[in-house]
C-alpha cells in the first residue's frame, strides 16, 4: 500500500483563507472522503487479489515439490505405504492434472472389436471418489496418483485457531492461516519441508489409524529419504 500513488483534481472544495488548506467541516469535503473511501476499497481489493495471485504461484510449486518427494519416499518404501506398491520413475505423473492413461487395441477389424465389447461382461460401476470442494477462491488443489489411488492436497484458509492439518478420506487439508504454517512459509527450503511433514503425517495415520506412535516412526523414516540425500 506504501507504493501506491495517486492524484485527486478536486478544484470545487472550498479553500481556506490562507490558501494553504481546505475546509474540512464542508459538505464539498465530507462527500469526497466519501467517494475518496470507496475508491480505496477498491485499490485494497485489488492489492490482496495480487498478493493472493502471487502467494497461490508459491504455494503451489512448494506443493508439488513435496509431492514429488513424497512419491519418491512412498517408493523407495513399499511397506511403509498404505497404498501398497508404487511404480519408480524419475517424476510423480498425475500431480495438479489427472493421471494421464492411455490404452491401446490389437490390430483387429471393426467387427471383431464389436463382437469382443458386445461379449465383455459388463463392468462394475465404480465407487465414487470424494470430491474436492474449494472452501475459499484462494484454495490451492493439487492430486497425485499413489499406484491406484488418488490423493488430493488443499492448502486453504482455516482460521488461525483451526487445526494445522486434517484428512477427510483421500483428500488432506493444509490450513494455510496457522501460525505455524506462516512462519514456515517465509523460506522456500522450509516451505516445502512443512508441508511435506503435513502431508506425509496424514499418510503415515492411513495406513494404521489405531497406531499412531508406529505412524509417527513411518513419517520420520519417509521425511528422510524424502530429504536427505
Amino acid at each position: 500500500m506504501a507504493r501506491v500513488r495517486g492524484e485527486v483534481n478536486a478544484d470545487f472544495l472550498p479553500i481556506t483563507s490562507d490558501r494553504t488548506g481546505f475546509i474540512r467541516d464542508s459538505r464539498e469535503y465530507k462527500e469526497l472522503l466519501v467517494i475518496m473511501g470507496n475508491v480505496m476499497e477498491g485499490v485494497k481489493s485489488t492489492l490482496q487479489k495480487l498478493t493472493l495471485k502471487k502467494e497461490g504461484k508459491k504455494v503451489s510449486r512448494a506443493l508439488k515439490d513435496a509431492l514429488q518427494r513424497i512419491y519418491r519416499a512412498l517408493a523407495a518404501n513399499p511397506d511403509l505405504s498404505p497404498f501398497g506398491a508404487l511404480p519408480v520413475g524419475d517424476k510423480a505423473k498425475g500431480i495438479g492434472d489427472a493421471a494421464h492413461v492411455s490404452a491401446t487395441k490389437k490390430d483387429l477389424s471393426e467387427e471383431e472389436i464389436q463382437i469382443k465389447e458386445k461379449l465383455k461382461a459388463p463392468e462394475k460401476k465404480k465407487k465414487k471418489k470424494p470430491k474436492v470442494k474449494r472452501l475459499t477462491p484462494n484454495a490451492i488443489i493439487k492430486k497425485i496418483k499413489f499406484g491406484e489411488t488418488g490423493v488430493s492436497c488443499v492448502v486453504d484458509s482455516f482460521g488461525e485457531d483451526g487445526p494445522e492439518v486434517f484428512a477427510e478420506e483421500t483428500t488432506i487439508y493444509i490450513n494455510r492461516d496457522h501460525p505455524l504454517y506462516k512462519r514456515e512459509s517465509g523460506k522456500v527450503d522450509t516451505h516445502t519441508l512443512n508441508l511435506a511433514r503435513l502431508i506425509m503425517q496424514e499418510i503415515s495415520l492411513m495406513k494404521d489409524p489405531r497406531n499412531p506412535r508406529q505412524a509417527f516412526e513411518r513419517q520420520s523414516k519417509l521425511l528422510k529419504d524424502a530429504f536427505v540425500d
